[in-house]
């Protein structure tokens, strides 16, 4: 932390939104990003040569929730910037149609959340039918926190996110903060960096993967606040 913050301009400061910058809610059009947690944002913006969020979210729908336009946005898991991801959106509109979920449509993937179910077990097993199915038509589904995500089976996630982003702006110091399985990904992406940090924002929700994986670990979206203070 402290070789980071004692050469800004050398350095990028990359995070998660939802669960990292933005507390969880249970609708996902309902996260907003603190006002306490934009300034500080705004600030470092200011200092560091790149501050950016790397999302499942679209790009737009991140930058709604976070707030700060000033900061690179990159949504989908960094699916938009393989020129592939497009090729599979005739299978996903098929999956779509054919369950009665109501998911979450992006323009590369679609995210089936369950977090209002009012019964969760019976909500996982009929998400396993489209598990199931995305796997048939050669989809790549994935679970997270209380949402199943089917995405393009293309090299794309958060790790190739975060190394594109780093090689643009020429830098070899980072830090990366992130609560999910996704966020995993973005941890290997600083590998091999000069300076590294890996920040896991730890909950019961969240892969113990990701907490045993990271350089330091914090408890909430708040603790992160104060954590991101001393850069």
């Amino acid at each position: 932390m402290a070789r980071l913050s004692d050469q800004p301009m050398l350095a990028a400061v990359l995070l998660d939104v939802d669960g990292t910058l933005a507390p969880i809610v249970d609708r996902p059009e309902d996260a907003a990003v603190p006002e306490e947690t934009r300034t500080l944002l705004h600030e470092l913006a200011t200092r560091y040569r790149l501050v950016a969020c790397v999302s499942g979210r679209v790009e737009d729908d991140a930058r709604r929730v976070v707030g700060v336009d000033e900061l690179v946005y990159v949504g989908e898991h960094g699916m938009g910037l393989d020129p592939h991801a497009g090729d599979w959106n005739d299978a996903l509109d098929e999956l779509v149609a054919a369950t009665d979920w109501e998911p979450e449509r992006k323009r590369y993937s679609a995210a089936f959340h369950y977090r209002t179910a009012e019964d969760e077990r019976e909500a996982v097993a009929a998400l396993r039918t489209v598990e199931h199915r995305a796997l048939a038509l050669g989809l790549r589904p994935r679970w997270g926190r209380k949402v199943l995500e089917v995405l393009p089976p293309v090299q794309a996630n958060k790790g190739t996110a975060v190394r594109a982003l780093l090689a643009g702006a020429g830098l070899r110091r980072a830090l990366y903060a992130g609560d999910d399985a996704t966020d995993l990904e973005a941890f290997r992406g600083l590998d091999g960096l000069e300076v590294a940090v890996r920040v896991a924002v730890v909950s019961e929700e969240g892969p113990s993967a990701l907490g045993e994986s990271a350089d330091v670990i914090v408890g909430s979206t708040g603790a992160l606040v104060e954590l991101l203070r001393l850069l």
